[in-house]
C-alpha cells in the first residue's frame, strides 16, 4: 500500500489544552474529563514546553499517593522533557515514534513553542477518515468499471466475509476436559457478530484445570481484535504454569502496547482435582460467586489486580478456596451486571447473588438459564448495550 501523504500538521489538534506548572491536579483532571482528552500540555511563561500530564502519569502515582494529592501542582506528577514532534513530520513517522517510545501523546513544537498535540487515538481516527475518503473515491470509480472489476470486487467481498468467519472461530473456546467432578452451564451473547468477551480453559497438568473469563473493553470488531490478541497470549502461557498470578502477569506483559487505548479484564482460576483447591487471581474483572452447597450461602471470590495491557509491572496476587461437592461457581462479564432496565437502573451483582442463592441447588445449565431469565425480565424491553457471558461450574464428588 503506498505511503499516506499525511503530515502531523494535518492531523494534530492545533489548540491543545495548556496549563501552567502550578496548576492543581484536581483542575487538570477536570479539564481532561470535560474535554474528553487524555493529556494536558504544561508550559512555562512565554509558551516554552515544560512537560505533559497524561492519564498514565495519574495511574502511575495515584495508587501510592498521600491524601490531598489532588491539590498538588501538576508539575509534581507531569512527565518532564516529553518526547515531541514537528508539524511537518510525516504521519507514519509520528506513529513509529509513539510505538518506539511507548507514548500515547506527542506535543507538536515549532520554533520553540507548542503549536499542537497528537495522540494515538487522533492519528488513527484521521487515518481512518483518510482511508474512508479513498475508499469512497475508489467506489465511484468501480461503479464505472467493467464486468471484470465487478467480479474482482465480488471476490474481495467473499474473502472479507471468510475473514470474519475465521475471526469468530478464533474466539471459540477450547472444550473443558470430561472430568466427572465438573459439569458446566454456558451463556454467550455478543452484542454484534464479533465481541470482546471470551472464556477459555487450559490443562497445565494432568490434575489441574484452568478456567479464564475475560472482557476486552468495548464491543464489535475492535474489541474482538483485542480479545484475539489476549486469547493468543493466554494460549501461549497457560499450559506452562499452574499459577494464575504468573499467567496473568505474563499475559499483561505480552499485551503492553498492543491494545492501543483499550484494556482487558480477566479472572483466571486453576482447580487441583486431587485437593479440590481452587487458586485464582483477578485483573480488574467482576468478582465471580461461589454457592456453598453445605450452607446455601453465596460468597464472592474476591481478589484484586489491575486490568491487562495498562500497567507493565503489575503483579497479580493469588487467593485460594477449598471447594466441596455440590458447590457452584458463577463467572460473568460486566455485560450481565451493567445492563439496565427502562428507568436506567442497573441489574447489579446483588441480583446475580440473590438469583444464584435461590437456584444454586439446580444443575449448572439450569442455574445459568435462571440467571439469564431473571436478568431479561429485569431489563424489560431495554436492549443489551454490551457483550454478555455467563458460565456456571458445578462440582461433584467425582
Amino acid at each position: 500500500m503506498p505511503e499516506l501523504p499525511l503530515t502531523v500538521r494535518q492531523v494534530m489538534q492545533p489548540d491543545p489544552v495548556v496549563v501552567p506548572p502550578d496548576y492543581p491536579i484536581r483542575d487538570a483532571l477536570g479539564l481532561m474529563n470535560d474535554r474528553r482528552i487524555g493529556a494536558v500540555v504544561v508550559t512555562a511563561p512565554g509558551g516554552a514546553l515544560a512537560g505533559i500530564f497524561t492519564e498514565r502519569d495519574l495511574l502511575r502515582r495515584v495508587g501510592t499517593a498521600d491524601p490531598g494529592w489532588r491539590d498538588l501542582p501538576v508539575s509534581d506528577w507531569m512527565t518532564l522533557n516529553p518526547y515531541t514532534t514537528g508539524p511537518d513530520v510525516g504521519w507514519d513517522a509520528a506513529v513509529g515514534m509513539m510505538d518506539r517510545f511507548r507514548v500515547r501523546h506527542l506535543p507538536v513544537v515549532e520554533a520553540g513553542r507548542v503549536v499542537g498535540i497528537v495522540s494515538t487515538r487522533m492519528l488513527m481516527r484521521h487515518r481512518t477518515d483518510y482511508l474512508d475518503r479513498q475508499i469512497a473515491d475508489r467506489t465511484r470509480e468501480l461503479k464505472q468499471a467493467n464486468e471484470e472489476l465487478l467480479a474482482r470486487d465480488a471476490e474481495q467481498t467473499y474473502n472479507l466475509r471468510a475473514a470474519g468467519r475465521f475471526q469468530n472461530r478464533l474466539l471459540l473456546p477450547n472444550a473443558p476436559p470430561a472430568w466427572p467432578e465438573l459439569r458446566w452451564g454456558f451463556h454467550y451473547a455478543p452484542l454484534d457478530h464479533l465481541g470482546g468477551d471470551y472464556y477459555d480453559v487450559a490443562q497445565p497438568g494432568p490434575d489441574h484445570l484452568g478456567f479464564l473469563i475475560a472482557d476486552a473493553s468495548g464491543h464489535s470488531i475492535a474489541a474482538a481484535m483485542v480479545a484475539i490478541m489476549s486469547r493468543a497470549a493466554f494460549t501461549a502461557v497457560s499450559n506452562a504454569s499452574t499459577s494464575p498470578g504468573e499467567v496473568l502477569t505474563e499475559m499483561n506483559r505480552r499485551l503492553q502496547g498492543l491494545a492501543d487505548e483499550r484494556f482487558v479484564t480477566a479472572f483466571y482460576a486453576v482447580l487441583d482435582r486431587r485437593t479440590r483447591v481452587l487458586t485464582y487471581a483477578n485483573a480488574g474483572h467482576p468478582y465471580p460467586f461461589r454457592w456453598v452447597a453445605g450452607t446455601g450461602r453465596v460468597e464472592p471470590l474476591g481478589a484484586q489486580g489491575f486490568m491487562l495491557g495498562i500497567m507493565p509491572d503489575e503483579q497479580y496476587r493469588e487467593r485460594t478456596v477449598e471447594l466441596a461437592p455440590g458447590d457452584r461457581l458463577c463467572f460473568f462479564t460486566d455485560g450481565l451486571v451493567e445492563s439496565r432496565n427502562e428507568i436506567g437502573e442497573s441489574y447489579g451483582t446483588d441480583r446475580v447473588a440473590a438469583c444464584l442463592g435461590e437456584h444454586g441447588h439446580n444443575p449448572a445449565q439450569e442455574v445459568a438459564g435462571e440467571i439469564i431469565r431473571h436478568q431479561t425480565e429485569f431489563r424489560g424491553g431495554h436492549p443489551l448495550t454490551d457483550d454478555l457471558t455467563l458460565v456456571v461450574a458445578e462440582m461433584h464428588a467425582g
